[in-house]
């Protein structure tokens, strides 16, 4: 998910309007001066020195050595500068040349039989259901398309919290209704609060999580918005940096309030680092690390009910290395989180086309054979797994498809 200005977290917004998908919070993007920067410049060539290389006279053998002397120590440079941008490419294109065939190779095969759907999956559903938008027939139609379907929670978006931890009621004026209305449509669905903001982790503004006030509020705004019947909450802070210590004391916090309530603490995960340390390498470089360790996403992992990783927005080109991808990023999550936590692997239900997403490559059914199969080769049996669709509106009958063929059966 990437951020948007609305403050709905990385997915990539879920405000009043919601027929297109505002490029951020996603989701977690290359900042544009990472993207867009002339790359640095080589040094000034080195000066016109002359034939002789000398005082300006005729000179004789003493006056010849000096010049050829000077041509030999001043002819290479350029020439050696273009052999360290050559080394310099090299060296940048040798390692990723061989961790997008490793990620090919990761592509192929079969899933083992039975790796299909454990009726844990989730959808992410737009702000539209709890404003007054949607009617008592749309709330039918949805009942109807989840039913022979492995869905079981509904991350509905009822935010943003403000940066101040706080949220108003009249972001949720309709939430009472949708859930009693869905309660009785379809019972064996969960109905979750997806609550969102953006960091002010990568920029002047946004939500502070290292003031001990602000997490105090978000606390009480989930107490709050769990009184009007919520059965979870989902949370999707981004960006949020690997190893923050201020957000798995939040998470503390928040479990003890939702276990008073007999409620899910849920959340939007960002990636796992396909190479150990990429996410410190990246921030470097680009200045938005993006990535989680595998460590900080176990002790994320440790601390909820269910972890939805948000594995697309991948930057891969092609479906087989999307599909790679997925299938590295399910192996590294099955690793480290617990049998007693729900893992689910987000699905490409958008279409975009900018850095980072290619709709071409990132397709739901490369998503769900890639989920196949990290899962037939670390875990085949984990119970507690499961997909996550994001998002309702902008999903098609092709990603529809793509889900029920590849994975519900």
């Amino acid at each position: 998910m990437e951020r948007t200005g609305n403050g709905t977290g990385t997915h990539k917004g879920s405000g009043p309007e919601e027929t297109t998908l505002p490029d951020p919070p996603g989701t977690t993007h290359t900042p544009a001066a990472a993207d867009g920067e002339n790359p640095p410049q080589g040094p000034p060539a080195p000066d016109d020195e002359g034939g002789t290389g000398g005082t300006g006279g005729t000179g004789g053998a003493d006056g010849n050595e000096k010049a050829d002397g000077e041509a030999e120590a001043t002819k290479p440079p350029s020439r050696r500068w273009r052999h360290l941008g050559l080394a310099l490419v090299l060296a940048l294109l040798v390692p990723l040349l061989a961790a997008e065939s490793a990620l090919r190779l990761n592509y192929t095969g079969d899933p083992e039989e039975g790796t299909y759907t454990r009726n844990r999956d989730a959808i992410w559903l737009g702000h539209a259901w709890v404003d007054g938008r949607k009617t008592d027939a749309d709330v039918t139609a949805l009942a109807d398309r989840l039913k022979s379907t492995g869905v079981r929670d509904l991350y509905v978006h009822a935010g943003p919290l403000e940066h101040n931890g706080t949220l108003p009621k009249s972001a949720y004026g309709k939430a009472t209704w949708l859930i009693r209305t869905l309660h009785g449509r379809a019972p064996r669905l969960r109905v979750q609060a997806w609550l969102g903001d953006v960091l002010a982790t990568e920029g002047p503004t946004g939500m502070r999580l290292e003031r001990p006030a602000t997490r105090a509020a978000v606390v009480a705004s989930t107490r709050e918005i769990l009184t009007a019947g919520f059965d979870g909450v989902h949370f999707d802070l981004e960006p949020l940096h690997s190893g923050d210590r201020n957000y798995l004391t939040l998470l503390d916090s928040l479990r003890s309030v939702t276990r008073a309530h007999h409620a899910l603490l849920s959340v939007a995960a960002h990636q796992i680092d396909p190479l150990p340390g990429f996410h410190a390498f990246w921030g470097t470089v680009a200045g938005h690390p993006k990535w989680w360790s595998q460590r900080f996403f176990g002790q994320v992992a440790r601390r909820v009910d269910q972890i939805a990783v948000m594995s697309y927005d991948t930057m891969q080109p092609l479906q087989s290395l999307y599909g790679g991808y997925v299938a590295q990023q399910t192996s590294l999550a099955l690793e480290v989180t617990p049998p007693s936590t729900d893992l689910l692997m987000g699905l490409p239900f958008y279409h975009e086309n900018r850095f980072g997403h290619w709709n071409h490559a990132e397709t739901a059914s490369a998503a769900v054979r890639g989920v196949r199969l990290g899962l037939s080769r670390t875990d085949a049996d984990r119970p507690r797994f499961g997909v996550a669709l994001y998002v309702d509106f902008a999903a098609t009958e092709a990603d529809w498809r793509a889900y029920r063929g590849g994975w519900v059966r």
